[in-house]
């Protein structure tokens, strides 16, 4: 009997109805969604007898055990938070921990494996295609003693093909905008096999699409054994996020999982254990020392960044929710140096280097990314540390380490007389800002972990980044 998991990237439908009926309630459809993900991916039996204490016991039993998966706050209710993460398109495979392989952990007894690119998406050249598949396999090789080795003819151990709907292995795709790919674990037939839905929109790095080479990537991870994790960001967490295909690194996570099964690639140094500051690691808002990139507020939430990830945090919510950078923002820089919501234009202003980028909620504001030039900063300043709107004054703060200017950003135009001394403004600030936010009247400057929190220019006191953002 063949061993196979499949991996569908899964989004929302609403099943089509014939003849009269009364619609279900939101509250209903949103009962009924999260009973049948939970099925899914968290093993919820089906309840075959009335309906009582057992059945809500175990639903939120469910509910608990998703919520800690995806580092929600764990309530065992269906909060607007479970929901959010539930409506996402994601994985079919059951939600594991960390790195994690499938069941028997199933791998291939070769480290030669051959693939076959069975036929092509019209959305992409085929040379693109070609590109994006042999880069997604490389990714692997990198790390792991397996080479691959493509095959024009015949059955290879990695079957690779685009098809609609039905396509002869009892898990037709969805039609456009749900799902987007499957794959099988390791096993003879059909085992390694990874199949595209081809009404997506496939692309070589546009984030007005899918980008295959991401997608494949993380299938061929199935392809060779590994399931899913629940470190945000790694290649193996279950929903799709776009991320730039021309400086992808396989994040550390990833490599310990793969190398669990196949070891480290031996003309390589790569060793899980010691990270390479190079790769990816996705930041831990409990790390004592943790020393935030930027912090603004939109509307009405407060975002915090670090490296390529920023924590949303809500007033609903006691438990800020980790994501990368772009799967709000696709078109804004991997990281930022700063960044602002500025209430007269309802923008968020997003700082990289010497440029500017601008956000509408998440939309891309037209026009930009624009120079720190085009705000009036003269040019010896080559990057924005921090920025806040100070609600007292009206006025745009931008900090250059120990120094800051003053933006007006009803007649946008700097005012004269600066750079000023942070001290001069602040009294009792030790060393560069490295990011500020202004929250319920109070303005925080952050200096590497430590926070200052001052009202007007009286420093209240001296916190860790844990006062404002909770791990």
């Amino acid at each position: 009997m063949k061993i196979y998991n499949v991996c569908i990237l899964l989004g929302l439908v609403m099943a089509a109805h014939s003849g009269p009926t009364i619609l279900p309630s939101d509250k209903e459809q949103d009962e009924n969604m999260a009973e049948n993900y939970l099925k899914q991916f968290y093993g919820m039996k089906e309840d075959t007898g009335p309906t009582g204490r057992r059945a809500v016991n175990q639903l939120s039993l469910k509910l608990s055990e998703m919520q800690k998966f995806f580092g929600l706050e764990v309530t065992g209710n269906l909060d607007s938070e479970t929901l959010e993460m539930m409506r996402k398109p994601r994985c079919g495979v059951p939600d594991m921990a960390d790195f994690s392989t499938f069941p028997g952990r199933p791998k291939w007894s070769t480290n030669k494996l051959t693939y076959r690119i069975e036929n092509y998406t019209p959305d992409m050249s085929v040379a693109e295609v070609d590109n994006a598949i042999a880069k997604a396999l490389k990714v692997w090789a990198d790390v792991t003693p397996l080479r691959f080795t493509r095959i024009y003819s015949g059955v290879a151990d990695i079957m690779i093909s685009f098809s609609r709907r039905a396509h002869g292995d009892s898990s037709p795709f969805d039609g456009p905008g749900g799902t987007l790919a499957h794959a099988y674990a390791p096993s003879r037939g059909i085992g390694g096999d990874a199949h595209f839905d081809e009404d997506e929109r496939f692309t070589a790095r546009s984030t007005n699409g899918i980008v295959l080479f991401l997608v494949a990537a993380h299938e061929f991870g199935h392809s060779l054994g590994l399931g899913h994790s629940n470190v945000r960001g790694a290649l193996m967490f279950p929903t799709y996020s776009y991320r730039d295909p021309d400086r992808f690194s396989l994040p550390q996570d990833d490599i310990r999982g793969i190398q669990s099964l196949y070891g480290p690639n031996p003309d390589g140094d790569i060793n899980p254990d010691k990270p390479d500051p190079t790769r990816p690691t996705t930041p831990d808002a409990c790390d004592p020392q943790l020393a935030l990139d930027a912090v603004t507020t939109l509307r009405g939430e407060t975002w915090f960044f670090k490296d390529s990830y920023m924590w949303r945090s809500t007033s609903w919510s006691r438990k800020p929710r980790q994501h990368p950078i772009k799967t709000f923002w696709a078109s804004a820089p991997s990281s930022i140096d700063a960044a602002y919501e500025s209430p007269v234009s309802g923008n968020v202003l997003v700082f990289k280097g010497e440029k500017i980028w601008a956000f509408y909620g998440t939309y891309a504001v037209n026009g930009y990314p624009k120079s720190l030039s085009s705000m009036g900063l003269p040019s010896s300043v080559k990057r924005i540390s921090a920025a806040l709107y100070d609600q007292g004054s009206g006025k745009t703060l931008l900090f250059d380490n120990n120094y800051y200017y003053s933006y007006d950003e009803r007649n946008k135009r700097m005012d004269r007389g600066y750079p000023r001394r942070v001290q001069d403004r602040f009294p009792g600030i030790t060393g560069k800002v490295t990011a500020a936010v202004q929250l319920r009247g109070n303005t925080y400057l952050f200096s590497g972990a430590q926070v200052f929190e001052f009202r007007g220019q009286r420093l209240l006191r001296v916190h860790k980044t844990s006062h404002l953002l909770p791990c």
